[in-house]
Parts: C-alpha cells; structure tokens; sequence
C-alpha cells in the first residue's frame, strides 16, 4: 500500500488525543484530540457501541476531509468505502493504487502551495512590527517582555507555557488552556523553538512566528497543522530545568540503576 494511504489510514485511529509540546517530526509523534462535532440526535442510537462506531466514521473522515475534496469527489469515496464494507464486487482493481497515491499527492501539493502562499504574505507583514527581528531561518521574534538572568542554551531543558494559533488566529494547541506547562529539551523541538527560545531569558516573553520549513513542514503534524503552513506561538520561559545530580558509586562501581533521570519530559507532537 503507498505510503500516503498508510499516512491517511494512521490518522484515522486516536493514538494518544492529547497533543502536548511542538517536538521535532523526526521523534514520535502524537495525534491531537479530533474535535467533536454537534452531538447527535440521541434517537440515532440504542447503544455505546454504536456511539463507539459512529466516532470511527466521523474520526475516519475529519482524517480524509482535510485534503478538501469537493461533494462530486466525495460521492466516490463513500461509494467505494460502502461497497467494500459491505463485501460487494470492486469495480476497479489494485492498479489503481498508484493512481490513487498520484491523485493524493496532487492534492497534498496544492493544499501545501497555497499555505505557504499565505504564510509569506503573514511573515512579511509581523516583520514590520514594532520591535520584531528576522532570525536567520526567516523566524520572526517579537519579544514582549522582558526575562531575568541567562538565556538557554539549545543542550538545556526547559519549562515553558504556549499559546500556539494559525495565522488567522485558530487555536491548533496551547498548553495554557490544558492548564499544565510543558517541559523537553530544546534540540528535541521544531528549529523555530530551538533557535527562537534561546534569545529568550527566565520570565520572559516573546512571540515566534514560525516558516513551515522551521515548523512541521510540507507534511504537517497529526491531522492538526497541514502541509507548509506557518505558525504563530506566543511564549513565556517558565524555567530553565537543571539536570539531577547522578547518584553516588557504590563500591567503586557507579550505580546506575539509581542514578535519576535529568527532568523528565513527556512525548509530545511537533506542532
């Protein structure tokens, strides 16, 4: 199976709805919470399972509706999926499976060009701001207040609160409505962060806005950020986390098993 069927069939199931810190693609990722829609009538089921199955069908297609096909494509989709749940005769064969990853492509490219689009017409304008420097990737920094002490460095661990929106302002994650600060290592996140939060000092605040090459790039994360979009991250550095001292040896030896962990983190999606 190509692989942007298997991409759109991994989307489809929840594996851990909580999405948490803007890590790296190239870590584990987690997929965000997919947004109910209005609740059904209740005369629509009898039972959980048929609540329980009726979010698989509306997680399925929240997964497929972000590639924005049009009503006539959409008529063969759910043709196609109808007949095959019901064990009906295909109507075309497996040589359309390269045609299908062809076809998905197109669309993924188109969605991803016009995103970018948008995004450069956004970074040149928050450039003009007042106070707003242009880091060397094309990030644009926009301290808003002032930190005390040093800044991190790209080996530290930090704490930080974030409000992450799309340039028109959607809310796609932010750690300050979960009401919980995240915590990882700043080499382990997007660049943007990496290069953004170490101009940063403790206390401070500042605004990232991020280029989708800085970001999660032409391929988006989890269902939550498309392909080539350009992010907006309001930040405040918490803390910069110091490692625990390693245990003592014993007998000559060091004991690793006791030794603690630095600051522990938790897995988290690039946003």
């Amino acid at each position: 199976m190509n692989k942007i069927v298997l991409a759109i069939l991994a989307l489809t199931l929840p594996a851990g709805l909580m999405a948490q810190a803007p890590v790296a693609a190239t870590t584990g990722q987690t997929a965000p919470a997919v947004s109910a829609p209005a609740a059904a009538d209740k005369g629509d089921f009898d039972n959980e399972d048929q609540k329980t199955l009726y979010f698989l069908g509306m997680a399925v297609s929240s997964k497929i509706k972000l590639l924005g096909f049009t009503p006539e494509e959409n008529k063969y989709i759910v043709m196609g999926f109808s007949e095959s749940m019901n064990g009906k005769k295909a109507k075309v064969d497996e040589s359309y499976g390269p045609k299908l990853n062809e076809y998905l492509g197109a669309k993924q490219a188109k969605i991803v060009n016009a995103e970018k689009e948008k995004g450069k017409n956004f970074l040149k304008k928050m450039a003009k701001k007042k106070g707003a420097i242009k880091l060397p990737s094309g990030v644009v920094y926009i301290p808003v207040k002032s930190g005390k002490g040093s800044g991190p460095k790209a080996t530290d661990t930090v704490k930080v609160h974030y409000h992450g929106t799309f340039p028109e302002g959607k809310v796609f994650d932010s750690s300050v409505d979960r009401g919980t600060p995240a915590e990882f290592p700043l080499n382990g996140v997007i660049p943007c962060w990496t290069e953004g939060v170490q101009k940063m000092k403790v206390g401070g605040k500042a605004t990232l806005i991020c280029p989708s090459d800085t970001a999660y790039g032409d391929q988006g994360a989890g269902g939550a950020v498309p392909g080539g979009s350009t992010l907006v991250f309001d930040v405040e550095l918490l803390e910069i986390v110091k490692p625990e001292p390693a245990a003592p040896a014993i007998g000559g030896t060091p004991a690793a098993s006791q030794a603690k962990p630095v600051a522990e983190t938790r897995p988290a999606e690039k946003k």
